[in-house]
């Protein structure tokens, strides 16, 4: 004589349940990867960006004191 059948279905409930929940987990793990993978990119592109301004600012500065010494030294030579 086997078991119960309520206690089978019961048991069986609980692990229907519990996979549901794996399966939910599962989805809210992979959009959270997703929007930090998203974040990654927006943050490398923002870094280049700050780079780029950075490089800039110091060739203005680096041509505007070349220019001032271009100024100061003898033309005759």
């Amino acid at each position: 004589m086997e078991g119960s059948r309520f206690v089978k279905d019961a048991f069986g409930w609980h692990d229907q349940r519990f996979e549901a929940q794996e399966r939910i987990m599962a989805l809210q793990f992979g959009t959270v990867e997703k929007r930090l993978e998203r974040i990654e990119v927006l943050i490398e592109r923002l870094e280049k960006r700050l780079w780029v301004t950075v490089y800039g600012v110091v060739a203005v500065i680096l041509t505007q004191g070349v220019q001032s010494i271009l100024d100061f030294a003898p033309r005759g030579i």
